[in-house]
């Protein structure tokens, strides 16, 4: 059976390297792609779904933005399962100054170089190994500016409120981009952060 694997913002596949599937599972990498001019991120999610063959049963795994994109096809696409890492499925689980940011339209303001600059800086004090972090790091800079600027005008007018059926939701407390406290977890990784998917391999 494939797995559809899709990655955080300004990630790619190498996010998925430590994940290690049961036999008769296959991984299935699907990349981003450019998205257009004030494109909603649940129109960009069905562009992204057009990749999947749906004729068969299928599951779904997603990081963070991915996350949500995986939460917005599965509604549709109806999946076995549904896995978000470090991710939310509606819209009611973001931080409420997400609003905030939206209303005065901050993340127009904020050039995409500088959330670039900024996420690589503060991987340089986090708790990766070095190899794992070279390899985020070198995510990042990959990354187009334009890309991470439409993702987080994306999130902050996101609006889905339904859920996917058999979620499966792995949250860290320690969760810098989506709080735990407003998350609603099926599975809790103590002190875990954002980057579950490669600072805790083991308990994902």
């Amino acid at each position: 059976m494939k797995v559809y694997c899709i990655s955080g913002i300004a990630a790619d596949k190498r996010a998925f390297k430590h994940i290690r599937l049961p036999e008769g599972f296959e991984i299935v990498f699907i990349d981003w792609i450019k998205p257009f001019k004030k494109e909603s991120l649940s129109e960009y999610a069905l562009r992204l779904a057009e990749c999947i063959n749906t004729r068969e049963p299928f599951c779904m795994i997603g990081l963070s933005l991915g996350g949500i994109i995986a939460s917005e096809i599965a509604v549709g696409c109806k999946p076995l399962a549904t896995i978000i890492i470090g991710s939310v499925p509606v819209c009611s689980q973001l931080p409420p100054y997400y609003t905030w940011v939206r209303r005065l339209h901050v993340q127009k303001l904020v050039p995409g170089t500088l959330y670039k600059y900024a996420a690589i800086i503060k991987h340089y004090f986090t708790r990766e190994p070095a190899e794992d972090k070279k390899d985020i790091i070198q995510m990042i800079r990959a990354t187009e500016p334009s890309f991470i600027r439409w993702g987080i005008d994306a999130v902050l007018n996101w609006t889905n409120e339904q859920k996917p059926e058999s979620l499966t939701h792995i949250h860290g407390t320690r969760d810098e981009v989506f709080p735990f406290k407003l998350t609603k977890p099926t599975h809790i990784i103590s002190k875990g952060d954002h980057m579950l998917v490669i600072s805790y391999p083991d308990e994902i």
